[in-house]
């Protein structure tokens, strides 16, 4: 009888390993894709992809027992070779070949040249060659900043006793309202796929005091600008038993500092390869909706054309402002309308024209909307009502205000937006792996 006890230990080595280690002059074993080949006559250099980096391996001709006509680009292999020094190679190590065995050869030529250091093609075709275009190291680079932006945004909320969460994306009816839902035939019932988690990770608040949830979400509006998408990638937390609506924005910005540091720690190759300096948030500003209209309009000699919104011009000239007059490439604007915010929203009771909620603008993007929720069961009732909603739609919902809530409040973050703004990409489109908008459902 055989058994499975766990992960064996392989033969082969990573670029970690080999940097980490006394491996000069010693052989290894590594895998790898072939990225490239320079064949330089009896020498050839053969750079092998892997997901840490790029290897340069050493190609002679007599030394190395493989026919390297027979060698293809985006060809899985296995080499073994003597471990030198290199300074010019990536890492500063290179792999004198000695064998190499074809794991799996390409059927095709690939159509896109991805071994340059920038692919120097459209947009559109890097998106309808995705599965190729994203083997290049500057695409790869950035979703790496995308992963470590996560896993910091995760490992900060677990050191503040955050729960992680798990919420349906098929639902009854959405967060928000409106029209812009994505309709779905349920059984012959009528749902929707989510606009977000508010709902769920609202209730969630009375089970485990702090939750977060990292998910998709999706909004079926008919835009194509370079600042939308039809699903993205949300990063939400709510917290119980606060004293104000500043909690959340202050867990906000040490969770960023945390991100941020974590990136200069253990994503510096990729930082160094986009070249990203990482934005000082050691303090944010904040500024109230109103003040942020008005300081605009003075300064920047601009008629304020919506009192209760913000434009999108609006929010570049507020992160202009503050760029210039604090040094701040974040600020969180606060005490938006009322009349423009979810029912959900508590009002400020110093004015109940305005909520205590806030936007977070990143160099002029709105990154993230968040703020204190109603916890009272009659306070949010009177305030549907008021609306014109109907608090039996949302029976369900209603009822963890009706057997008790706690104050709270909470966030979303869009995560390709965040990304896009941090590595200064004019297209929400190149942060994220496969977008989905109004004319693209594949790849």
């Amino acid at each position: 009888m055989e058994f499975i006890s766990g992960v064996k230990q392989k033969e082969t080595m990573g670029i970690q390993e080999i940097i980490s280690g006394d491996y000069a002059g010693k052989t290894v074993r590594m895998e790898g894709s072939v990225h490239t080949i320079r064949d330089m006559g009896e020498v050839a250099f053969i750079i092998l992809r892997k997901a840490e980096g790029l290897v340069q391996c050493v190609f002679e001709e007599g030394k190395t027992a493989f026919d390297l006509s027979q060698l293809k680009e985006e060809s899985a292999i296995r080499v073994t070779g003597l471990v030198s020094g290199e300074e010019r190679a990536p890492h500063g190590f290179e792999i004198r070949l000695q064998e190499i065995t074809v794991l799996s050869q390409p059927a095709e030529v690939l159509p896109i040249a991805i071994s340059k250091w920038k692919l120097k093609t459209s947009l559109e075709t890097k998106l309808g060659l995705r599965p190729i275009t994203l083997r290049n190291p500057m695409e790869r680079a950035k979703f790496r900043i995308q992963e470590g932006i996560v896993r910091g945004f995760r490992d900060f909320l677990h050191s503040q006793n955050f729960t992680e969460i798990r919420t349906p994306k098929i639902v009854a009816r959405g967060a928000e309202g409106g029209s812009n839902v994505f309709k779905l035939d349920y059984f012959n019932k009528k749902a929707e796929l989510g606009q977000s988690p508010q709902f769920y990770k609202q209730t969630m608040v009375g089970v485990y005091d702090r939750v977060f949830e990292v998910a998709p979400v999706f909004r079926a509006e008919k835009h194509n600008t370079t600042r939308h998408l039809n699903e993205y990638t949300s990063m939400d937390f709510e917290m119980g038993y606060i004293d104000s609506f500043e909690e959340i924005m202050e867990m906000e910005t040490a969770m960023l500092q945390y991100v941020f540091e974590l990136l200069c720690e253990e994503y510096a190759q990729e930082l160094a390869m986009l070249k990203i300096s990482l934005p000082d948030v050691t303090n944010i500003p904040q500024v109230r909706f109103d003040k942020a209209k008005e300081l605009v309009s003075e300064k920047y000699n601009r008629k304020i054309k919506n009192p209760y919104d913000l434009e999108p011009e609006e929010e570049v000239l507020i992160g202009r402002y503050f760029k210039e007059e604090y040094g701040s490439d974040f600020v969180f604007v606060t005490h938006y309308p009322s009349k423009k915010r979810p029912f959900y929203a508590m009002d400020d009771p110093a004015d109940s024209k305005f909520t205590l909620s806030f936007d977070l603008l990143f160099k002029g993007l709105e990154i993230t909307t968040g703020g204190q929720r109603i916890h009272d069961y009659d306070t949010i009732i009177k305030k549907m009502e008021s609306r014109g909603m109907n608090p039996e739609d949302i029976s369900s919902y209603l009822m963890i205000f009706k057997y008790g809530m706690p104050p709270h409040g909470g966030l979303g973050i869009g995560l390709e937006r965040l990304t896009m703004r941090l590595l200064d990409e004019s297209n929400v489109r190149e942060t994220t792996l496969f977008p989905r908008d109004v004319t693209r459902l594949e790849p």
